[in-house]
C-alpha cells in the first residue's frame, strides 16, 4: 500500500522503455544522478559558463503585451562591465578561441548560415545586450502565472507543434469543458499516434521541456518572504498538481516521460558534439590560462561521458525516406523551432524570458548539432581551412547550461521522491 500511493506520480515512469527510443528511466536516472550530474555542475560554475550576454527588452513579435511584470522576483540584474572577465568582454571570446585572427572570425560568420540555426540567436554587438550572472539569477518560481503565461505556452503549442486546432490538448484551460474529458484526451493522442516520428519527437521535446521548467518552478518555490528573511525550496504540492497521475488526469507521468525523451537528445547532442571541441583551437577563453585549461578538460571528460552512455537515442530515424520530402519536413520542424525560439520575447516575467531564451537557444544548438553530422565530420585537422561547422559562444554557454537545467530536474525527481516517502 505504501510503495503504491508514493509512486502514484511515477508508477507510469518506471515500466521500462521510453516510446520512440530503447532506454529506460532507471538507466537514465542512474547515470544522471551519479556520473553527470555533479560534473556538469562544477563546470556551469566557472565563469565561461555563469556569465550568458542576452537581449531582454526586444518587443514581442506576435502581438501587443500589455504590460511586463512588476513582481520583484521576475527582475534580473544585469552585470556591470566589471564583473564580467575582460576575456569574455573582448571581441575574440565571441568565437570560442584567443588567438584567432580577425580573417578566420570573418570566414566564420561567412559560414554560421541563419539557414542552419533552429533558434533565434541575440545579436551580441547590440547596445541592448547585456551580460547576465546566472547563478546570482536562478531560475525559480517569480509569481508569475495566469493568462499571460498560459498565452505563451497556448501559443507554443496551439500554433508550432504542427496540431489542427480542432483536436484539444488535455488539460488546456483554453479549450471547452467537454474537450478537457475522456474523449478529447482520446482524440489528441490518437492524432498524435497517427503523426510521423519527427512530429511526435517534435511534440515531446516541447512537453519535456514544460515539464522541466515546471519542475524547476516546484523544488525552488517561495516558501515564507517577510521583511527580513525569504526560503526557498521544495513545495510537494506544486509538484503534484503539475505532475500527480489523479490530479492531471493521467497526464503527470507522460509529461515526466517527455522530460527524459529531451534528456535523451540533448545527450545525444553534446556526444555529437565532442569533435568539435576537441579541436585545438577551441578554447574556453576568459582570459586566465590555467582556469581555462581545466574547465576545456572538465568539457571534455563531460562529452566523453555522455558519449559513453550506452543506449543513446538513435537520430538516423528521423528524416529518412524520400530526400525531398525528409528536407521539407526538417525545415519545417526548424522553422517551427525558430518560431518558439520568438515567443520568449513576449514573456512578461524578465526571469522567465531569460530562462526561456536560454532553454530553448540550448535545445536549438542541440538540434544543430544533431543534425549537422556530416559537417561535424568534416571539420579539418587544420586551423588554416575554413571550418564546415561552427559554434559561437552563447550557443556554447546556452547549450551546456540548457542541458544542466534537464539535468537537474532528473535529480530534482529524486528528491521529490523521498520528499513523498517523508510526507505520506
Amino acid at each position: 500500500m505504501f510503495h503504491q500511493v508514493v509512486s502514484q506520480c511515477f508508477c507510469c515512469l518506471m515500466l521500462g522503455n521510453l516510446d520512440d527510443c530503447a532506454c529506460d528511466v532507471e538507466t537514465i536516472d542512474s547515470f544522471n544522478n551519479d556520473q553527470l550530474f555533479p560534473k556538469l555542475q562544477a563546470l556551469l560554475e566557472s565563469d565561461y559558463f555563469r556569465f550568458y550576454k542576452v537581449t531582454l527588452n526586444k518587443p514581442c513579435p506576435f502581438w501587443t503585451s500589455s504590460s511586463h511584470c512588476g513582481l520583484r522576483d521576475c527582475a534580473v540584474k544585469p552585470c556591470s562591465p566589471n564583473e564580467v572577465p575582460e576575456g569574455i568582454r573582448s571581441p575574440s571570446h565571441n568565437k570560442v578561441s584567443h588567438e584567432e585572427t580577425r580573417e578566420a572570425l570573418l570566414d566564420w560568420s561567412k559560414y554560421d548560415d541563419e539557414a542552419q540555426r533552429f533558434c533565434v540567436v541575440d545579436d551580441e554587438d547590440s547596445p541592448d545586450s547585456q551580460y547576465v550572472d546566472l547563478l546570482l539569477n536562478p531560475e525559480r518560481f517569480t509569481g508569475y502565472k495566469g493568462p499571460e503565461a498560459w498565452q505563451i505556452w497556448n501559443s507554443i503549442y496551439e500554433e508550432n507543434c504542427f496540431k489542427p486546432y480542432t483536436v484539444k490538448r488535455p488539460l488546456n484551460p483554453n479549450s471547452f469543458p467537454s474537450s478537457s474529458g475522456g474523449e478529447g484526451k482520446t482524440t489528441f493522442y490518437s492524432w498524435l499516434e497517427g503523426q510521423c516520428v519527427e512530429k511526435r519527437a517534435f511534440y515531446r521535446l516541447i512537453s519535456g521541456l514544460h515539464a522541466s521548467i515546471n519542475i524547476h518552478l516546484s523544488a525552488r518555490y517561495l516558501l515564507q518572504d517577510s521583511w527580513f528573511q525569504k526560503k526557498w525550496g521544495h513545495n510537494i504540492s506544486e509538484f503534484k498538481v503539475r505532475f500527480d497521475s489523479e490530479l492531471t488526469a493521467g497526464e503527470g507521468p507522460k509529461r515526466l516521460r517527455n522530460l527524459y525523451f529531451l534528456y535523451l537528445i540533448e545527450l545525444r547532442a553534446l556526444a555529437k558534439a565532442l569533435p568539435f571541441f576537441q579541436q585545438h583551437g577551441i578554447r574556453l577563453y576568459t582570459g586566465r590560462p590555467e582556469e581555462d585549461q581545466k574547465h576545456k578538460e572538465l568539457l571534455l571528460e563531460i562529452l566523453q561521458l555522455a558519449k559513453s552512455f550506452p543506449l543513446h537515442f538513435d537520430e538516423t530515424s528521423l528524416f529518412a525516406g524520400d530526400e525531398k520530402e525528409a528536407a521539407k519536413l526538417r525545415e519545417d520542424i526548424r522553422l517551427s523551432f525558430l518560431n518558439i525560439s520568438r515567443i520568449m520575447d513576449c514573456v512578461d516575467c524578465f526571469k522567465c524570458r531569460l530562462w526561456g531564451k536560454l532553454q530553448t537557444q540550448g535545445l536549438g544548438t542541440a538540434l544543430k548539432i544533431l543534425f549537422s553530422e556530416r559537417q561535424i565530420k568534416a571539420l579539418p585537422v587544420s586551423s588554416d581551412h575554413r571550418p564546415s561547422f561552427q559554434l559561437n559562444r552563447q550557443e556554447i554557454v546556452s547549450l551546456l547550461n540548457a542541458f544542466g537545467r534537464i539535468s537537474t530536474s532528473i535529480r530534482e525527481l529524486k528528491n521529490f521522491r523521498s520528499l513523498l516517502a517523508e510526507d505520506w
